[in-house]
């Protein structure tokens, strides 16, 4: 194993996976603070996710800040352990359809991991699930009419999506934070790193972004979503938005108003979980 950093965490199942964080922004000040950096809120989910299953799934975690304008650093593939079992991309600010230097070495290590790793499964949120699929050829760019995604929000699920999420409802929900959207699911037309005998599965949809998640077994579960966010997590985040100037203070109100409303991140969570550890392989 090569520098990858000393922050991880050890699980107290016998049934366990090795997941390493990659993380592609820092929270507010606030709420870094209170719960941590990115990582350690996606380790504190998927434990609590992993401790309520039944059976329970455990998960170590590993974190790596790799923004390096502000001081982070890409993984290289000597960094990666043997005994990884997969990747985490987080949520970002940044645009995951830009080409500053440390997202093409992102795009890259995925690349050479999809390819050298193939016992590696990749998930990754809003931002995570943006670049991943670029990286396997799908077009990236802002809603067109400049509307944002935000907060709680009631995704369509497909067939594959209700046999992931254990459920016969139509629909779940999570809270949302994007402009920028997948325009077209990753295939085998959009790039060489997925054969033409390959299932590549969209789980659900909204009005606003009809890639909302992408599922190839064996490999990859993304979603848009954050099943990371809290109410106050969203608040921050609207907060912080309408300070940039991104989004306008009457749409951050509305979306606020929504963000205690109960959301299916642990649903999502543990969905991941079962990604991880190989228990929904056959679900097609």
């Amino acid at each position: 194993m090569g520098p990858l950093p000393a922050v991880q965490t050890v699980s107290k199942h016998d049934d366990k996976v090795r997941m390493l964080v990659l993380e592609t922004d820092a929270p507010h000040p606030d709420t870094q603070k209170e719960i941590g950096s990115f990582g350690e809120v996606f380790n504190d989910l998927l434990v609590k996710a992993g401790d309520a299953h039944d059976p329970p799934l455990g998960i170590e975690t590993i974190m790596q800040y790799i923004v390096e304008p502000d001081g982070g650093r890409v993984p290289g593939p000597k960094d990666i352990p043997e005994d990884l079992h997969a990747i985490l991309i987080t949520g970002s600010e940044w645009d995951a359809h830009g080409d500053d230097e440390w997202i093409l070495k992102l795009i890259d290590f995925i690349k050479y991991i999809w390819t050298h790793r193939p016992d590696i499964k990749f998930t990754g949120i809003c931002f995570g699930h943006q670049i991943l699929c670029r990286t396997l050829g799908s077009k990236v760019e802002p809603e067109s009419n400049g509307q944002w995604e935000l907060s709680h929000t009631e995704l369509s699920l497909s067939e594959v999506g209700k046999k992931l999420f254990h459920t016969s409802s139509p629909s779940i929900r999570l809270h949302q934070m994007h402009l920028d959207h997948v325009v077209d699911a990753p295939s085998a037309s959009t790039t060489d790193l997925i054969s033409p005998e390959t299932e590549v599965h969209v789980w659900a949809t909204t009005d606003h972004t009809q890639v909302q998640g992408v599922y190839i077994q064996k490999r990859l579960f993304t979603s848009q979503g954050h099943m990371e966010f809290s109410e106050r997590h969203v608040k921050r985040q609207l907060e912080s938005r309408v300070k940039a100037g991104s989004l306008k203070q009457n749409e951050a109100d509305e979306a606020a108003a929504r963000a205690g409303w109960m959301h299916d991140g642990e649903v999502v969570a543990k969905a991941v979980l079962r990604f991880f550890h190989g228990d929904d392989d056959r679900v097609e």
